[in-house]
């Protein structure tokens, strides 16, 4: 889907209003009925209101279902994306929006520009792009659950990824630096590096698959799988250091050397350890970077390992429940990101819906499939599917997000 933000300049206070009634009724309605958006954006008359909602219909930040029953209107995730872009817009976080620097399986990545000038990278979760494929033809799915509606679960994804990226950061892990989180999207440091999948070779591959296999481990001990953890979601930055030593580089000058340092990102679909499938996903994760190392740099480790059992021994050590444990005591990250906002019915919503699309939509990513480049055709006929989905849902009357299901807070 692509980002045009020339129109926000031109909207009025008038219209963000109505752009927030419209969000703000899709936690009840599917299809908002245009007497509710009046209401709720506070306009006097209904003239104004529907002046403003044909505004942002023309826009393509709100939409007119049809042959639905009623009058009403539905939330874009055009509209989705202004209001993020202007929540992050007031709070001073983001000034301006770049090019478009890359398209995963279910987000989309811009580079921005806070007010100080300094790069940043804009992450917006869009799930249904591709997960519509796994569960189109199961339209019970979609039909019967709350979290059917994939701008609740983009929600969801970004939340939990910001939840996850913080914990990592402050603890000192190597991740890009999370500035901001809004509904969908996510703002972080902008690093300076290229994908594993880029990288055609490496001074000393024994280094580097040793340093990605601790990473591993590392996380497991602080209770975290990341779940995805391939060439894909693996920056490779390079780094100027002092002096002799390890780093997996080679020298560029007498005294001088390049250091690979491994950046993670792509955190939606980290679980804890104590996860019932952990084991299958710690050993996927192994197996993914020791294929690809085989395939892509003929390198192959006698080290059988690691194993989950080890991890798993290092994450429940001694005092390592604790939040923050005394002095050598892993901390574990997945109960502080537990307890940084994501409510239980969060937890569940989301646990449904990554048991239903995790396993087919990581496939590719085994066999060396780049999953990650999406063809812009193939974008707009999803997005027709989930236009097709809603206009079902319209005429049957039913509403996706039952009352209450979406937090207020969110809004």
């Amino acid at each position: 889907m692509r980002l045009d933000v020339k129109s926000m300049r031109y909207l009025a206070p008038e219209d963000w209003r109505v752009l927030t009634a419209v969000e703000m009724g899709s936690r009840n309605h599917e299809v908002v009925p245009t007497p509710l958006i009046s209401q709720i954006a506070g306009l006097r008359g209904g003239t104004a209101a529907h002046k403003c909602v044909s505004n942002l219909a023309k826009l393509g930040l709100v939409a007119k279902v049809k042959n639905a029953k009623y009058d009403g209107y539905r939330l874009t995730y055009g509209g989705l994306d202004y209001l993020a872009l202007h929540a992050h817009l007031k709070s001073s976080a983001a000034y301006s929006v770049g090019n478009q620097i890359g398209v995963g399986k279910e987000s989309d990545i811009f580079v921005v520009a806070a007010a100080s000038g300094t790069q940043l990278v804009l992450k917006i979760h869009r799930l249904g792009r591709v997960s519509f494929r796994t569960v189109k033809n199961n339209r019970d799915y979609l039909r019967n659950r709350a979290t059917g509606s994939w701008m609740y679960l983009s929600r969801l994804s970004a939340a939990k990824e910001y939840s996850v990226l913080k914990a990592l950061w402050d603890n000192g892990f190597p991740v890009p630096k999370p500035v901001a989180h809004n509904r969908h999207t996510v703002l972080m440091e902008f690093v300076d590096a290229f994908p594993l999948r880029q990288v055609a070779s490496v001074p000393d591959p024994a280094w580097l698959y040793a340093e990605l296999m601790a990473m591993i481990m590392k996380l497991a001990k602080h209770g975290l799988i990341h779940g995805d953890f391939n060439e894909f979601n693996i920056l490779i930055k390079e780094e100027q250091e002092e002096g002799g030593g390890g780093g997996g580089g080679e020298g560029e000058g007498e005294g001088e050397k390049i250091r690979l340092t491994p950046i993670l990102i792509d955190f939606p679909q980290a679980v804890s350890i104590d996860h019932a499938e952990a084991e299958m996903y710690f050993h996927r994760d192994v197996r993914c970077i020791r294929s690809f190392f085989e395939r892509k740099y003929r390198f192959s480790s006698d080290d059988p390992g690691p194993f989950f059992q080890d991890a798993i021994r290092q994450a429940h050590g001694k005092g390592s429940a604790r939040q923050g444990g005394d002095a050598g005591e892993p901390k574990r990250l997945d109960l502080e990101t537990q307890a940084s906002g994501f409510s239980k019915k969060m937890v569940r919503d989301w646990e449904v819906y990554m048991k239903e699309t995790r396993a087919k939509g990581n496939e590719g990513n085994e066999d060396g499939n780049d999953e990650d480049e999406e063809d812009e055709d193939g974008q707009d006929q999803d997005e027709d599917d989930d236009d097709d989905e809603d206009e079902d849902e319209a005429q049957n009357g039913k509403s996706v997000i039952k009352p209450g299901e979406v937090p207020s807070g969110w809004v």
